[in-house]
C-alpha cells in the first residue's frame, strides 16, 4: 500500500501530530482498503487555523483576477485528471460511475464559474447628497472560513464551499468527511499546484468531534459553513453562534414529489425513481415521499415497483446503483425498513440485501417501495438516507399539498402535473428552498441559490451562485469627501 495521505497546512504536506492514521475502505468490498489518511486532533486543526490567519491579509489583498486565475488553473488540473478522480470517488464513496463522473465535472465547472466571478467582486457607486462626496461600497472577505463537508458528495460540496470562499479572498480551513476524503485532498493538491499562496488553503483530516470542533470554536476562524445531518448541524450552529461566528448550515431533507391526477403515471414513476434511487438515495435532496392522487395511485405504484425491481445493483464501477457508504448507513436503512413494516406500511418492492456474488460482501440494499403509508408514520417523517420511497395516497391537490408540507424539513420538493394552476400553487405554497415542476427533487444548477427551510437549513445564508459569494463577503460603505 502507498504512503498515507497528509494534511495540507501552511503550504506544506505534513503528518498529523498524533502519528496516527485511519483507513478508508471500499464500500462495495469492505475487505479492500483504498487509502489511509491522517487521524488529526485539535492541535492540528489549531495549526491550520493559525496558518490561515497568517495568510489571510495577503490573500485578501491579492487582486480578484489573480485569485480567479488560480481557481481556473486548479479547475483545469481537475479536468485533466477527471477519470482518475472519478475512480477514486467510486472506490471511496461507492456511487455509480456515471454519477461520480458527473459530480467530478460539477466540481470542475464550479471552479471555472467562480474563477470568473472573482474578477467581478468590487462594490457599487451610489449617489451622494453632497457634490464633494464620492459614495461607494466595497465587498471584502470575512476573514478565515472553516468548512466542514459530508461524504455523500465528497468533491462537489467541498468545491462549492471552497471556490466562492477563495474567490472572495478568504483564507480557508477545510475538514472533509472521514468516510471519503480522497477527492477533497485532490482538490487541495490541484490548488497547491496552481500556485495558491501558503496558508490561504489548509486541509485537515480526522474526526469532527475534535478537528471540527476546534475549527468552529478557534478564535481565529470568522465564518463556519457546514453540510451534514440536521442533528449535527444544529449543534454546529449553536457552537458557532455562541463563539460569535457567521454560520451557514445545509442539512437534511424529507423531500416529496406530489403526483397530480393529470400526471402520466409512467413519467411520474421515472421522476420519482430517479430522485429516490439515484445515488443510492444518499442525497439530502433525494425523493423519499411520493404523494400520489388516488386516481393514478395504483398505476403509479405498479410503475415505480417495476423500476425498483429492474435496478441493476452492484459495484459502482460497473452497475447502475452502488452500495451505501458504510455498515452504519446500511444498518440505519434496514432499521427504517423494519420500522415501516411494524407501523403497518406495505412492502411493495425491495426491503432487503440483494443476493449475488457481486453484492455478498458490500453494503448493498435493494431499492425499496412502501405503500399504504400514512403521513404521521416515521417512514414519512424522518430522513432515511437510503433508496427508500414511501408512497402516500391523497384524494385531491389540497390534501397532497398539506401532506407534502407536513414534515419538519423543507429542502427540495417537486410536483408532476399537467395542470398549470396546480403547478403555480405548488411553487407558491410548497415549504421548500428548491421547488421543481415535472422534474426530480435532486439535481441543482451551480449558479442559483441552494438552501432549505425549517430543519433543512439554518435559514441564514444560501450556497452557490452569487448567494454563495454573499456568505463569504462583507460590505463596507465608504464616504470619500474631496
Amino acid at each position: 500500500m502507498s504512503e498515507p495521505e497528509q494534511n495540507y497546512i501552511g503550504g506544506e504536506w505534513i503528518d498529523s501530530s498524533t502519528d496516527d492514521t485511519f483507513e478508508v475502505i471500499d464500500p462495495a468490498n469492505p475487505n479492500e482498503t483504498v487509502n489511509r489518511y491522517q487521524q488529526s486532533n485539535a492541535d492540528d486543526a489549531a495549526d491550520a487555523v493559525d496558518a490561515a490567519v497568517a495568510a489571510a491579509d495577503d490573500w485578501a489583498a491579492t487582486p480578484g483576477p489573480e485569485r480567479g486565475r488560480i481557481l481556473r488553473d486548479a479547475g483545469t488540473r481537475l479536468e485533466q485528471r477527471k477519470d482518475e478522480l472519478t475512480d477514486l470517488l467510486v472506490d471511496e464513496e461507492g456511487k455509480a460511475r456515471p454519477e461520480a463522473a458527473g459530480e467530478v465535472q460539477r466540481a470542475i465547472d464550479i471552479f471555472h464559474y467562480f474563477a470568473g466571478k472573482a474578477a467581478d467582486l468590487g462594490g457599487t457607486v451610489k449617489g451622494a447628497s453632497s457634490r464633494e462626496t464620492t459614495l461607494y461600497t466595497r465587498e471584502e472577505p470575512v476573514g478565515v472560513a472553516a468548512l466542514i463537508t459530508p461524504w455523500n458528495y465528497p468533491i462537489a460540496i467541498p468545491a462549492w464551499k471552497l471556490a466562492p470562499a477563495l474567490a472572495a479572498g478568504n483564507a480557508v480551513v477545510i475538514k472533509p468527511a472521514s468516510l471519503a476524503p480522497g477527492v477533497a485532498v485532490e482538490l487541495a493538491r490541484a490548488l497547491d499546484e496552481a500556485g495558491i499562496p501558503d496558508g490561504a488553503l489548509n486541509l485537515v483530516t480526522g474526526p469532527g468531534s475534535t478537528v471540527g470542533t476546534e475549527m468552529i470554536e478557534n478564535e481565529g476562524s470568522d465564518a463556519v459553513s457546514f453540510t451534514g445531518s440536521s442533528e449535527v448541524g444544529e449543534m454546529v450552529y449553536d457552537q458557532a453562534t455562541d463563539a460569535g461566528k457567521r454560520v451557514q448550515t445545509e442539512l437534511g431533507g424529507k423531500n416529496p414529489t406530489l403526483v397530480g391526477a393529470s400526471a402520466d403515471p409512467a413519467e411520474a414513476a421515472d421522476i420519482v425513481a430517479n430522485g429516490g434511487f439515484g445515488t443510492t438515495g444518499q442525497s439530502c435532496t433525494a425523493c423519499s415521499r411520493a404523494v400520489v392522487h388516488e386516481d393514478v395511485y395504483d398505476e403509479f405504484v405498479d410503475e415505480l415497483v417495476a423500476r425498483a425491481e429492474s435496478t441493476d445493483i452492484g459495484p459502482g464501477h460497473t452497475h447502475e446503483m452502488g452500495p451505501q457508504v458504510s455498515q452504519d448507513e446500511l444498518d440505519s436503512t434496514l432499521e427504517y425498513i423494519d420500522i415501516a413494516a411494524e407501523e403497518g406500511a406495505t412492502l411493495a418492492a425491495g426491503g432487503g440485501v440483494p443476493e449475488s456474488d457481486e453484492t455478498e460482501s458490500g453494503y448493498f440494499v435493494e431499492p425499496t417501495v412502501f405503500t399504504d403509508v400514512e403521513s404521521g408514520m416515521r417512514i414519512a417523517q424522518e430522513e432515511v438516507f437510503g433508496p427508500v420511497v414511501a408512497v402516500i395516497k391523497v384524494s385531491d391537490f389540497e390534501e397532497g399539498l398539506n401532506v407534502a408540507n407536513d414534515v419538519p424539513y423543507g429542502l427540495s420538493a417537486s410536483i408532476v402535473t399537467d395542470d398549470h394552476t396546480e403547478a403555480n400553487r405548488f411553487v407558491d405554497e410548497a415549504e421548500a428552498g428548491v421547488v421543481k415542476v415535472n422534474d426530480k427533487t435532486t439535481g441543482l444548477e451551480l449558479h442559483v441559490p441552494f438552501g432549505g427551510f425549517k430543519r433543512s437549513s439554518s435559514e441564514t445564508w444560501r450556497e452557490q451562485g452569487d448567494a454563495g459569494l454573499d456568505f463569504y463577503t462583507i460590505e463596507k460603505t465608504v464616504y470619500d469627501n474631496y
